[in-house]
Protein backbone atom coordinates (compact mmCIF):
# COMPACT_ATOMS: atom_id res chain seq x y z
CA UNK A 1 0.00 0.00 0.00
CA UNK A 2 1.75 3.03 -0.99
CA UNK A 3 2.18 5.78 1.77
CA UNK A 4 -0.60 8.38 2.64
CA UNK A 5 0.74 12.13 3.07
CA UNK A 6 -0.41 14.64 4.71
CA UNK A 7 -0.34 15.91 1.34
CA UNK A 8 -2.78 13.86 -0.17
CA UNK A 9 -5.05 13.85 2.92
CA UNK A 10 -5.02 17.42 2.82
CA UNK A 11 -6.17 17.27 -1.36
CA UNK A 12 -8.90 15.28 -0.68
CA UNK A 13 -10.31 17.38 1.92
CA UNK A 14 -10.33 20.36 -0.16
CA UNK A 15 -11.98 18.56 -2.59
CA UNK A 16 -14.80 17.01 -0.29
CA UNK A 17 -14.84 19.35 2.55
CA UNK A 18 -15.04 16.36 5.54
CA UNK A 19 -12.87 16.35 8.28
CA UNK A 20 -9.17 14.89 7.76
CA UNK A 21 -9.33 11.61 9.79
CA UNK A 22 -12.22 10.95 7.38
CA UNK A 23 -10.23 11.65 4.45
CA UNK A 24 -7.30 10.16 5.91
CA UNK A 25 -9.22 6.64 6.74
CA UNK A 26 -10.85 6.52 3.14
CA UNK A 27 -7.54 6.91 1.38
CA UNK A 28 -6.02 4.21 3.20
CA UNK A 29 -9.06 2.26 2.59
CA UNK A 30 -8.75 2.49 -1.15
CA UNK A 31 -4.95 2.45 -1.33
CA UNK A 32 -4.44 5.65 -1.68
CA UNK A 33 -6.41 6.40 -4.98
CA UNK A 34 -8.59 9.69 -4.66
CA UNK A 35 -10.97 8.92 -7.09
CA UNK A 36 -11.78 5.87 -5.44
CA UNK A 37 -11.86 7.71 -1.76
CA UNK A 38 -14.53 9.86 -2.41
CA UNK A 39 -16.52 7.04 -3.85
CA UNK A 40 -15.73 5.91 -0.45
CA UNK A 41 -16.53 8.68 1.81
CA UNK A 42 -19.89 9.14 -0.45
CA UNK A 43 -21.03 5.64 -0.08
CA UNK A 44 -20.04 6.12 3.96
CA UNK A 45 -22.19 9.34 4.18
CA UNK A 46 -24.83 7.46 2.95
CA UNK A 47 -25.26 4.97 5.53
CA UNK A 48 -24.11 7.59 7.97
CA UNK A 49 -27.38 9.30 6.81
CA UNK A 50 -29.82 6.65 6.80
CA UNK A 51 -29.30 5.76 10.27
CA UNK A 52 -30.73 9.58 10.87
CA UNK A 53 -33.91 9.85 8.62
CA UNK A 54 -36.38 9.81 11.89
CA UNK A 55 -34.70 13.13 12.86
CA UNK A 56 -36.99 16.05 12.33
CA UNK A 57 -36.15 18.50 9.54
CA UNK A 58 -38.17 21.45 11.00
CA UNK A 59 -36.11 24.15 10.00
CA UNK A 60 -35.02 24.87 6.42
CA UNK A 61 -35.91 27.38 3.42
CA UNK A 62 -38.22 28.57 0.42
CA UNK A 63 -36.91 29.32 -2.78
CA UNK A 64 -38.16 31.32 -5.72
CA UNK A 65 -37.08 31.57 -8.99
CA UNK A 66 -38.42 32.86 -12.22
CA UNK A 67 -37.35 32.59 -15.90
CA UNK A 68 -37.53 36.38 -17.56
CA UNK A 69 -37.68 34.94 -21.34
CA UNK A 70 -39.91 31.91 -20.73
CA UNK A 71 -41.80 33.36 -17.75
CA UNK A 72 -42.52 29.73 -16.02
CA UNK A 73 -41.43 30.22 -12.49
CA UNK A 74 -40.92 27.60 -9.51
CA UNK A 75 -40.89 27.70 -5.48
CA UNK A 76 -39.60 24.98 -3.36
CA UNK A 77 -39.15 24.45 0.09
CA UNK A 78 -35.82 22.29 1.46
CA UNK A 79 -35.69 21.32 4.92
CA UNK A 80 -33.26 20.49 7.08
CA UNK A 81 -32.93 20.26 10.91
CA UNK A 82 -32.13 23.58 12.40
CA UNK A 83 -32.00 27.17 11.45
CA UNK A 84 -27.93 27.85 11.31
CA UNK A 85 -28.03 25.03 8.19
CA UNK A 86 -31.07 27.15 6.61
CA UNK A 87 -28.50 29.67 6.29
CA UNK A 88 -25.36 27.59 5.53
CA UNK A 89 -24.37 29.21 1.83
CA UNK A 90 -24.05 25.71 0.82
CA UNK A 91 -27.58 24.77 1.49
CA UNK A 92 -29.12 28.16 0.07
CA UNK A 93 -26.95 27.37 -2.90
CA UNK A 94 -28.30 23.80 -3.14
CA UNK A 95 -31.97 24.69 -2.60
CA UNK A 96 -31.49 27.57 -5.35
CA UNK A 97 -29.75 24.80 -8.11
CA UNK A 98 -33.09 22.66 -7.23
CA UNK A 99 -35.74 25.27 -7.72
CA UNK A 100 -33.65 26.86 -10.44
CA UNK A 101 -33.80 23.53 -12.86
CA UNK A 102 -37.18 23.09 -11.44
CA UNK A 103 -38.64 26.35 -13.31
CA UNK A 104 -35.93 25.90 -16.43
CA UNK A 105 -36.13 22.00 -17.03
CA UNK A 106 -39.04 19.74 -18.27
CA UNK A 107 -40.52 19.91 -14.49
CA UNK A 108 -40.91 17.28 -12.08
CA UNK A 109 -43.48 15.26 -10.08
CA UNK A 110 -41.76 14.17 -7.30
CA UNK A 111 -37.93 15.02 -5.34
CA UNK A 112 -36.49 11.55 -6.80
CA UNK A 113 -37.30 12.80 -10.50
CA UNK A 114 -36.00 16.30 -9.89
CA UNK A 115 -32.96 15.15 -8.17
CA UNK A 116 -32.52 12.88 -11.46
CA UNK A 117 -32.30 16.24 -13.46
CA UNK A 118 -28.63 17.85 -14.22
CA UNK A 119 -27.36 20.50 -12.17
CA UNK A 120 -28.28 24.08 -13.80
CA UNK A 121 -24.77 25.25 -12.29
CA UNK A 122 -22.65 22.03 -13.44
CA UNK A 123 -24.58 20.62 -16.22
CA UNK A 124 -22.07 17.73 -15.89
CA UNK A 125 -23.56 16.06 -12.28
CA UNK A 126 -27.19 15.64 -11.43
CA UNK A 127 -28.73 17.28 -8.66
CA UNK A 128 -28.49 13.71 -6.79
CA UNK A 129 -24.73 14.22 -6.54
CA UNK A 130 -24.84 17.61 -5.42
CA UNK A 131 -27.65 17.03 -2.64
CA UNK A 132 -25.71 13.52 -1.41
CA UNK A 133 -22.70 15.72 -1.90
CA UNK A 134 -23.62 19.08 0.69
CA UNK A 135 -25.51 16.38 2.65
CA UNK A 136 -22.45 14.52 3.76
CA UNK A 137 -20.09 17.64 4.44
CA UNK A 138 -23.19 19.13 6.67
CA UNK A 139 -24.02 15.49 8.29
CA UNK A 140 -28.05 17.19 8.67
CA UNK A 141 -31.12 15.28 7.27
CA UNK A 142 -32.22 17.36 3.67
CA UNK A 143 -35.85 17.13 3.06
CA UNK A 144 -37.26 18.31 -0.09
CA UNK A 145 -41.26 19.38 0.34
CA UNK A 146 -43.40 20.99 -1.51
CA UNK A 147 -42.76 21.97 -5.33
CA UNK A 148 -44.35 24.38 -7.46
CA UNK A 149 -44.45 24.90 -11.26
CA UNK A 150 -46.17 27.91 -13.06
CA UNK A 151 -46.35 29.33 -16.47
CA UNK A 152 -47.45 32.70 -16.96
CA UNK A 153 -45.47 34.35 -13.72
CA UNK A 154 -44.51 38.03 -13.97
CA UNK A 155 -42.64 37.83 -10.18
CA UNK A 156 -41.50 36.49 -7.37
CA UNK A 157 -40.17 36.73 -3.68
CA UNK A 158 -38.99 35.06 -0.89
CA UNK A 159 -38.30 36.57 2.44
CA UNK A 160 -34.62 37.02 3.44
CA UNK A 161 -34.83 34.36 5.93
CA UNK A 162 -36.83 32.01 3.58
CA UNK A 163 -39.91 31.43 5.69
CA UNK A 164 -42.20 33.28 3.08
CA UNK A 165 -42.07 33.03 -0.53
CA UNK A 166 -44.61 34.03 -3.20
CA UNK A 167 -45.14 33.50 -6.90
CA UNK A 168 -47.29 36.13 -8.51
CA UNK A 169 -49.39 34.86 -12.17
CA UNK A 170 -50.19 37.92 -14.11
CA UNK A 171 -50.15 39.82 -17.53
CA UNK A 172 -48.21 43.02 -19.02
CA UNK A 173 -46.92 45.50 -16.51
CA UNK A 174 -43.63 46.69 -14.99
CA UNK A 175 -41.52 43.35 -13.46
CA UNK A 176 -40.66 46.08 -10.46
CA UNK A 177 -44.18 46.84 -9.61
CA UNK A 178 -45.17 43.17 -10.01
CA UNK A 179 -42.46 42.65 -7.31
CA UNK A 180 -43.19 44.89 -5.24
CA UNK A 181 -46.73 43.01 -4.96
CA UNK A 182 -45.15 39.92 -4.00
CA UNK A 183 -43.37 41.67 -1.36
CA UNK A 184 -47.22 43.24 -0.48
CA UNK A 185 -48.97 39.43 -0.36
CA UNK A 186 -45.71 38.34 1.69
CA UNK A 187 -46.52 41.04 4.22
CA UNK A 188 -50.31 41.70 4.49
CA UNK A 189 -51.82 37.65 3.84
CA UNK A 190 -54.57 38.19 1.14
CA UNK A 191 -56.34 35.29 0.54
CA UNK A 192 -57.78 35.51 -3.13
CA UNK A 193 -57.39 38.23 -6.00
CA UNK A 194 -60.48 39.26 -5.88
CA UNK A 195 -63.62 39.18 -4.28
CA UNK A 196 -65.54 37.18 -7.44
CA UNK A 197 -62.96 34.98 -6.20
CA UNK A 198 -64.65 34.18 -2.39
CA UNK A 199 -66.95 31.30 -1.50
CA UNK A 200 -70.80 32.96 -1.90
CA UNK A 201 -71.36 31.35 1.56
CA UNK A 202 -68.59 32.55 2.67
CA UNK A 203 -69.53 35.85 2.01
CA UNK A 204 -72.93 35.79 2.93
CA UNK A 205 -71.77 33.83 6.15
CA UNK A 206 -70.11 37.83 6.85
CA UNK A 207 -73.07 39.64 5.84
CA UNK A 208 -75.14 37.32 8.75
CA UNK A 209 -72.85 37.83 11.01
CA UNK A 210 -72.46 41.79 10.71
CA UNK A 211 -76.24 42.23 10.80
CA UNK A 212 -76.83 40.45 13.33
CA UNK A 213 -73.91 42.64 15.17
CA UNK A 214 -75.18 45.86 13.64
CA UNK A 215 -78.69 44.93 15.23
CA UNK A 216 -76.86 44.21 18.62
CA UNK A 217 -75.64 47.54 18.59
CA UNK A 218 -79.29 48.75 18.57
CA UNK A 219 -78.83 51.14 14.99
CA UNK A 220 -82.07 51.88 13.82
CA UNK A 221 -83.55 48.85 11.01
CA UNK A 222 -83.51 51.08 7.83
CA UNK A 223 -79.38 51.97 7.97
CA UNK A 224 -78.44 48.57 9.58
CA UNK A 225 -78.17 47.41 5.58
CA UNK A 226 -76.00 50.16 4.86
CA UNK A 227 -73.49 49.29 7.38
CA UNK A 228 -73.08 46.15 7.31
CA UNK A 229 -72.33 47.04 3.39
CA UNK A 230 -69.42 49.55 4.89
CA UNK A 231 -68.39 46.53 6.87
CA UNK A 232 -68.25 44.27 4.20
CA UNK A 233 -66.05 46.39 2.61
CA UNK A 234 -63.60 46.11 5.38
CA UNK A 235 -63.17 42.73 5.03
CA UNK A 236 -62.99 42.15 1.31
CA UNK A 237 -60.29 45.31 1.79
CA UNK A 238 -58.36 42.38 4.65
CA UNK A 239 -58.88 39.48 2.50
CA UNK A 240 -58.57 40.51 -1.28
CA UNK A 241 -55.49 41.32 -2.77
CA UNK A 242 -56.94 44.19 -5.49
CA UNK A 243 -58.68 45.84 -2.24
CA UNK A 244 -55.99 45.85 0.14
CA UNK A 245 -54.01 49.41 0.19
CA UNK A 246 -51.04 48.94 -1.19
CA UNK A 247 -47.89 49.09 1.09
CA UNK A 248 -45.92 50.90 -0.70
CA UNK A 249 -48.74 52.77 -2.26
CA UNK A 250 -48.83 57.04 -2.68
CA UNK A 251 -50.99 56.99 0.32
CA UNK A 252 -52.78 54.91 2.52
CA UNK A 253 -55.72 54.68 0.01
CA UNK A 254 -54.32 54.08 -3.27
CA UNK A 255 -55.07 49.93 -3.67
CA UNK A 256 -52.83 47.02 -5.02
CA UNK A 257 -55.79 46.89 -7.94
CA UNK A 258 -55.36 50.63 -8.47
CA UNK A 259 -51.41 50.51 -8.41
CA UNK A 260 -51.77 47.45 -10.64
CA UNK A 261 -53.95 49.11 -13.82
CA UNK A 262 -52.06 51.86 -13.89
CA UNK A 263 -49.04 49.58 -14.53
CA UNK A 264 -50.80 47.68 -16.97
CA UNK A 265 -50.47 44.72 -15.04
CA UNK A 266 -53.68 42.18 -14.73
CA UNK A 267 -53.41 39.62 -11.85
CA UNK A 268 -54.22 36.27 -12.54
CA UNK A 269 -53.41 34.40 -9.46
CA UNK A 270 -50.87 34.18 -6.04
CA UNK A 271 -49.65 31.67 -4.17
CA UNK A 272 -47.78 32.05 -0.80
CA UNK A 273 -46.11 29.93 1.33
CA UNK A 274 -45.17 30.00 5.06
CA UNK A 275 -42.20 27.67 5.42
CA UNK A 276 -43.55 24.25 6.75
CA UNK A 277 -47.15 25.34 6.73
CA UNK A 278 -49.24 24.03 3.69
Amino acid sequence: MPEITAAMVKALRDRTGLPMMECKQALMETGGDPEAAIEWLRKAGRKLMAGRRDRETSAGRIVVYVDPTTRVGAMLELFCETAPVANNEQFIALATDLVQQLACGPGADSPQSLLAQPSPSDATRKLEEIFEEVNNRIREVFRIGRMLRWEGVVAGYAHHDGTVGVLLAAEGGDPLIAKDICMHIAAMRPQVVSREDLDPQVVEKEREVFTEQTRAEGRPEHIIPKIVENRLRSFFAEVCLLEQPFVKGSSDKETVGEVAKKAGLKIRNFVRWVLGKE
